[in-house]
């Protein structure tokens, strides 16, 4: 009797919502599933016995393709091996067979092998519509995590990130928080070993260590435990360069701490030009002792500091001085015409290329900043 109340529990969840069940990818639901489109070939193949010109052969490709979408590898061989001993049945039952008909049994086994060949490919061990939505939402949370806290009034920040090739996924990301009193922000923006699809799932991985950590660790001391969390990892790819700020939105004192990463810059609005702020330091996840450089400032009203990956400078020239100037004189005319859009404006004049490419910009009002305020100013973009 319990087993039976299970079974009606089961049912009655799946005829609720059969999609948010199928999602989930479990036996269960991939069992509801199978049944379901077993019922569907089953229907065609007594219509078939009956009236085969209304169901033939070719009506059974509908299932498979539909099992394809739905099943995972191990009932999608249930389906196949029902739907084509079936349709051979009715065909054989109904017709007398000729070259034709054998023709077209011959395609439909090819038909169910490939079908077979393609959902065995599928590493992650789920439909492809499946692993399609597990895709979007790691895409989903690498833009969020590139998403500045609302800023007290008289601040502003802006990030764009540009994924190798246009793909959509990579190894750029930014964490940030925002203390509960908002005088105190906290940013990293970390550029992962490699580029593309190859580098968001260490990217997701690395973040959300970073994350945990953020805010309750001093910058060297979060860059140490960051650094023995990739060297535990056992890659020798799995290295990563990261700039860590701290910025006392009150007064505007900052503290830069560069682990292998691009030197930041620094807006002097009175000379129009973007200045050189700190050194790179050594790579996370390459020494258990990696070297960190740090330095300090003060911004002013109408100062802005700047960071980036290096994929923004090495598409200029591979001498990275080179770079590091054009973006400093391009940097100069984005923000020319004002703050907003600057990183985006930016990021437009660097094309699409094999490297990953982020610029974070935090950007301090002419107008005296007060927390009591309280206006919300953040306008991150992600392109």
């Amino acid at each position: 009797m319990a087993t039976v109340t299970t079974l009606s529990t089961r049912v009655h969840r799946y005829l609720t919502d059969p999609v948010a069940t199928w999602r989930t990818g479990s036996r269960e639901s991939q069992t509801l599933t199978l049944v379901a489109l077993l019922v569907g070939v089953t229907a065609c193949f007594a219509v078939s016995l009956t009236r085969y010109p209304l169901m033939p052969l070719t009506s059974y490709y509908v299932w498979l393709l539909l099992g394809m979408l739905l099943l995972r590898f191990r009932p999608l061989v249930v389906l196949s091996l029902v739907a084509t001993t079936m349709a051979v049945t009715a065909m054989v039952v109904a017709n007398d067979l000729n070259a034709t008909r054998v023709t077209a049994i011959l395609n439909l086994v090819v038909s169910v092998g490939l079908v077979l060949f393609a959902s065995s490919r599928q590493h992650s061990g789920l439909p492809g519509p499946l692993s399609e939505a597990m895709l979007t939402d790691l895409r989903r949370r690498l833009q969020a995590s590139g998403t500045v806290p609302p800023l007290p009034h008289g601040w502003t920040s802006q990030s764009a990130m540009l994924a190798s090739n246009g793909i959509g996924y990579g190894g750029d990301f930014l964490v940030a928080d925002l203390t509960q009193d908002g005088r105190r922000l906290e940013m990293i923006l970390v550029d992962v070993c490699g580029k593309g699809v190859g580098a968001a799932a260490q990217a997701l991985q690395f973040g959300g260590a970073l994350g945990g950590l953020i805010g309750s660790l001093p910058p060297q001391g979060l860059f140490e435990a960051a650094n023995d969390f990739l060297l535990r990892q056992g890659n020798d790819e799995s290295f990563s360069t990261a700039v860590h700020v701290t910025v006392d939105l009150e007064t505007g004192d900052y503290l830069l701490t560069s682990a292998g990463h691009p030197p930041a810059l620094v807006w002097w609005p009175q000379e129009a030009e973007w200045r050189v702020a700190a050194a790179r330091g050594t790579a996370l996840g390459i020494l258990p002792q990696p070297e960190m450089h740090t330095s300090t400032g003060t911004l002013g009203p109408g100062q802005a500091l700047m960071f980036y990956t290096d994929g923004v400078i090495e598409y200029r020239s591979r001498d990275l001085d080179v770079g590091l100037q054009w973006l400093r004189e391009r940097g100069a005319s984005a923000v020319a015409d004002g703050f907003d859009g600057a990183a985006g404006r930016l990021l437009s004049d660097v094309r699409r290329g094999e490297d990953d490419r982020a610029v974070l910009i935090l950007h301090r009002a002419t107008e005296p900043a007060t927390l009591e305020q309280g206006v919300p100013e953040s306008r991150p973009t992600t392109s």
